[in-house]
């Protein structure tokens, strides 16, 4: 198995972006800078931050660098995304500034004022607004004359007071948040975290880094206030800010932040722009990097000693390096440096060859670093059930039909396995005809509507061929995701479109409330078989759309919440991510749950720590 974690082993040779990125931080020499590695889901952007930390690590001295990773998605719902980065930031720097006295005064003080940071965090969106030009929001949106004076550059005493004013005439819409007379005005503060902030930094000669990750895991109000916060109170001489989140997540959080405010596309583009300096991109994928990944993560598993494993992993990069002059990573490369490989990992390494191609057009996992390594994982998990059960499988046969349950529609798999369960011996005849002329190199234009789709057509050409093979011990093993289906148990096709539509869900949703209150009993049960087959299959617990799906069942059959919360109690805990329980922290059924994830020892510390705050708070 390989985890789904980020790494600092570069299978990829990203190492070259690393090695850019850290050159601009340091070229940067005390300027303030902020740099976003931008991709979608999965692609590598929290292990390309690890590549830019190891390689500012190697080229400076750690006394005059201080490196902090923040995740704002930790902190969502129970928590001030600014002011726990603030904290953050704080608390290690007062730990590298230990020796200085004068330095650990301003950092003590500067803890002192992220209170009242979390004190006005409901106005200070409108403030942090303004100070970017754009129209003010929220309970500060009546004092926009005041708050003008506040952002022209020039902070007067006479600002202070017209804020002061404007602040009394809300204090019946914001009981408890305005501060006192005598308490600092918000832009006093403000000036003074950013004073105490800079003259610690100047003071213990400290260059600040700070990488922060998973910000497009965040709601919008999260997302932007951990940037504005960056901005406005933390931007100073000798910081830099690394910033993982796919760029399109984040204009549209700001879109959904100021979503009473009309904003155009340049407003949007000069929004982000005063946030991210330097937009840099993870390099998306082509059928060579597929193919080392793939490569690579099986020589991970093999029986090499780990000097050889990177040596190996050395020669693939650079190798990937002269890609563009017409140097291949393939088979022949790769079994050249290994010529007294075992043969398991041979096997192996012509499985990748033959499957890279697939797996990087394929829409479905194009050439994604986790799909790729999920895609692996469940293969493994397959042959394990296969070995345990003392089923003999051929691996490369049950790669490609887990490929095409990946990437093909579900009603393409169901009739697949239907034509395993009713045919001669458990052949697909039927693919006998479309696979030779596809092999052949002939168009295969009669394709039903279902399996008429560039993958397929691929799909087709891939050995082995799978028209006259038994599959019957293939479709047995893969069961967890659509059992050998009889007459007698067979879902209604509402039932099964609703399952597909389930499936597909990233967020809660009560769309299904309906469809499923009209579904009979049987249904129920049957749809709630095979969410939980594909709970049994899924390697991270944070939150996965079969999360989703079990919620929204749950919601629409509440009798359905003792079996999920049981599964949920007895599951391996390592396998948990934090993120999962502010999602269960208010559910009646979920108690029990995280009592038990909380008392486990192989529960992430993450998990409890989370636990413990939702704890706290509901107390």
């Amino acid at each position: 198995m390989w985890s789904d974690n980020d790494t600092r082993l570069d299978y990829l040779n990203f190492r070259c972006v690393a090695e850019t990125a850290a050159e601009l931080i340091i070229q940067a020499n005390g300027s303030p800078l902020s740099m976003g590695v931008s991709g979608g889901w999965g692609v590598g952007k929290s292990s390309m931050l690890n590549l830019i930390s190891d390689a500012l690590t190697a080229r400076v001295e750690s006394k005059n660098y201080l490196f902090i990773n923040f995740n704002a998605w930790l902190y969502q719902g129970y928590d001030d995304a600014r002011a726990a980065l603030l904290e953050d930031i704080a608390t290690k720097l007062a730990k590298h500034a230990e020796n200085n006295a004068s330095a650990l005064a301003k950092v003590s003080d500067l803890m002192r004022r992220v209170d009242w940071l979390r004190a006005v965090g409901l106005t200070l969106g409108s403030v942090l607004a303004v100070t970017y030009g754009l129209p003010p929001v929220g309970l500060l949106g009546a004092s926009w004359a005041a708050l003008q004076g506040i952002t022209d550059g020039d902070v007067t005493e006479t600002d202070a007071l017209a804020l002061e004013k404007s602040g009394k005439e809300m204090a019946a819409a914001g009981a408890g948040i305005i501060k006192p007379k005598k308490e600092p005005s918000p832009p006093k503060q403000i000036a003074a975290i950013r004073k105490q902030f800079a003259e610690a930094l100047q003071e213990t000669n400290t260059t600040l880094v700070v990488f922060i990750d998973d910000l497009d895991r965040c709601l919008p109000s999260t997302a932007i206030s951990t940037l504005e916060a960056m901005r406005l109170f933390l931007f100073l001489p000798r910081t830099a800010f690394v910033i993982a989140a796919d760029d399109k997540m984040i204009r549209q959080a700001v879109r959904t932040h100021f979503k009473d405010v009309e904003l155009d596309d340049d407003l949007v583009t000069s929004y982000f722009d005063k946030l991210i300096q330097v937009p840099l991109r993870v390099p998306p994928l082509g059928t060579q990097e597929v193919r080392a990944y793939l490569m690579l993560l099986y020589i991970d598993k093999a029986k090499l000693d780990d000097k050889r494993k990177e040596e190996l992993r050395t020669k693939v990069c650079e190798r990937l390096s002269q890609s563009w002059t017409g140097k291949r990573v393939d088979l022949s490369f790769v079994t050249g440096l290994l010529p007294d490989a075992p043969s398991e990992l041979k096997t192996n390494l012509e499985l990748a060859d033959r499957l890279a191609p697939l797996m990087t057009t394929a829409p479905q996992i194009a050439g994604n670093p986790r799909l790729i390594k999920r895609f692996l994982n469940t293969l493994s998990i397959r042959l394990a059930v296969a070995k345990s059960q003392n089923v003999s499988v051929d691996e490369s046969v049950l790669a490609k039909v887990l490929l095409f349950e990946r990437c093909a529609s579900e009603s393409a798999y169901q009739r697949l396995v239907t034509a395993v369960n009713d045919g001669n011996d458990g052949r697909p005849e039927f693919l006998v005809a479309w696979e030779k002329r596809a092999r052949a190199g002939e168009n295969v234009a009669d394709l039903d509507r279902d399996w008429s789709t560039p993958f397929i057509r691929n799909w087709l050409e891939l050995e082995p061929a799978l028209g006259e093979a038994d599959l019957r011990a293939v479709v047995y093993v893969s069961r967890e995701t659509l059992p050998i289906v009889t007459a007698a148990d067979r879902m209604s096709s509402a039932a099964m479109d609703t399952l597909e539509g389930l499936l597909k869900l990233t967020a809660e949703t009560s769309a299904f409330r309906e469809r499923l209150a009209a579904l009979p009993g049987s249904d129920l049960n049957l749809l709630a078989s095979r969410l939980m087959v594909r709970a049994r299959g899924e390697q991270t617990w944070g939150r996965p759309p079969v999360l989703w799906a079990w919620l929204a069942l749950i919601e629409a059959a509440p009798v359905m919440a003792g079996e999920f919360a049981k599964f949920l109690k007895d599951m391996n805990p390592s396998h948990l991510d934090a993120t999962i329980v502010p999602i269960l922290r208010d559910r009646d059924w979920a108690r029990e749950v995280l009592d038990a994830w909380k008392t486990k020892t192989a529960t992430p510390a993450r998990v409890k720590k989370a636990i413990e705050t939702v704890s706290k708070k509901a107390d």
